[in-house]
């Protein structure tokens, strides 16, 4: 049967920590993912927008093979909210190692949470 979700994660050329960090986690996890690069797209930049505001990335998601919106809707974010590391259900943007273990674990695509 395949999979009924995957990981999607929405980047920019430029480098980024966190965008190196989600990739490095991903890898060493053997999670499969699907990369989207916005650098000169501006559809998709607006794509995102309802989403993070801000374009904070990576912005990580979880949805239905092959599709580049999440599986449900994120959780909505307050006015002076950052999306940063917030875990938003099925969407996490710019999130740390421990952040990002966590949603996986979750969404199914870790056996166990972040435990150092």
């Amino acid at each position: 049967m395949p999979p009924q979700k995957e990981i999607v994660i929405y980047t920019q050329a430029r480098y980024s920590p966190f965008t190196a960090l989600a990739r490095d986690l991903l890898t060493r996890y053997q999670i499969p993912y699907r990369e989207i690069d916005i650098t000169g797209q501006p559809t998709l930049a607006d794509h995102l927008r309802p989403y993070i505001r801000d374009l904070d990335l990576p912005t990580l998601m979880v949805a239905e093979p092959g599709a580049d919106s999440p599986i449900t809707p994120p959780y909505p974010l307050e006015t002076s909210q950052s999306p940063s590391g917030l875990d938003r259900g099925s969407l996490i943007s710019q999130p740390n190692n421990q952040q990002l273990e966590n949603w996986l674990h979750k969404h199914g695509f870790l056996s166990k949470p972040y435990k150092r």
